[in-house]
């Protein structure tokens, strides 16, 4: 039962620690669209630029996002509200819905925090029945890929340890590059004046430029690159409605992946936010890194009686 409860409980936040980032439309219709006055693609690569420096500086905000996964008719309804901060990672929020939902026994709503890549969800007392107690479950990707010996579970856990994955920055550098990068007109979203952009891009195309994202540092490519290659991801769409003060109000991402699109809405706020993030003591924790662990070894032993008690014949 418990690992059968963590392996669920895993997957739901595997969604949403890979996700986060790749921000992408339940395309909540924007608020009454003002007289358009477009910018020329220079004035919104201008704008953009100034966007990704402000949004890179202030390292965190409040977020409020919606995700949809592709195939996962119940992944519709998941809702994240909380603190991400992109440099360094870490986030402090509250998943609704989605995965959740499949389990009648599971919380209605799931804290979740996050730390040096390593992340714990509160299950609530009802789900510590069956985790000896403890309330808090902690799954650290890096531990289970080497426990594994094989770096390829990364690649089963959407975004993986090293993704952008709460960083809007790194999704403002994509946009920034895009061919048809595009000024839409000026908008209100929740009684904010907004100027709304929008563009696609290919991976193809971001491979084939050697310019492609020179916002970045080489680290941040590096680690971009690396997680689009895992992911599979062939393609973005984009969209973002920067406020006045410059900061990306909602952005929109659409990401195409082997499995479908994978597609999320964020609306930020409260840029620079500070993010106190206190992990849970090990005596409330089940770590679930150290749960498959357990079953491995009793797998062992397993096969080791079966073994002996058919003299090494394998029947």
């Amino acid at each position: 039962m418990t690992i059968r409860r963590a392996g669920a409980a895993a997957a739901a936040l595997a969604a949403v620690v890979g996700i986060a980032g790749c921000t992408g439309g339940d395309d909540k219709a924007a608020e009454a669209p003002a007289k358009v006055t477009l910018q020329s693609r220079e004035a919104a690569t201008e704008a953009l630029t100034a966007a990704f420096s402000k949004t890179s500086e202030a390292k965190s905000a409040k977020v409020y996002m919606t995700m949809k996964m592709p195939g996962s008719a119940a992944a519709e309804s998941m809702e994240m509200d909380g603190v991400f901060g992109w440099d360094p990672r870490m986030m402090d929020i509250t998943v609704t819905g989605g995965d959740l939902q499949q389990d009648s026994s599971a919380p209605d709503d799931m804290r979740v925090i996050m730390q040096d890549n390593v992340t714990y969800m509160y299950l609530a007392s009802e789900a510590a029945a069956d985790m000896d107690g403890k309330p808090w479950m902690k799954l650290d990707l890096a531990a289970l890929a080497e426990q594994a010996g094989d770096k390829e579970l990364q690649k089963q856990m959407p975004g993986g340890i090293d993704s952008l994955n709460q960083d809007p920055a790194a999704q403002l550098a994509i946009l920034l590059d895009s061919p048809n990068l595009r000024h839409v007109g000026s908008e209100k979203i929740g009684g904010v004046d907004t100027e709304h952009y929008k563009g696609s891009r290919t991976v193809e195309e971001m491979l084939e430029a050697n310019s492609s994202l020179d916002v970045l540092t080489p680290e941040q490519r590096k680690e971009l690159f690396g997680t689009i290659e895992r992911r599979g991801i062939e393609s973005y769409d984009i969209e973002v409605w920067v406020d006045g003060d410059g900061y990306p109000a909602r952005m929109n991402v659409g990401t195409d992946t082997p499995e479908g699109t994978v597609a999320v809405s964020a609306e930020y706020s409260d840029y620079g936010a500070k993010i106190a993030v206190e992990t849970p003591p090990a005596d409330q924790t089940m770590d679930l890194a150290e749960e498959f662990a357990k079953l491995a070894a009793e797998m062992d032993k397993l096969g080791a009686a079966m073994e002996e008690s058919t003299g090494g014949s394998g029947v």
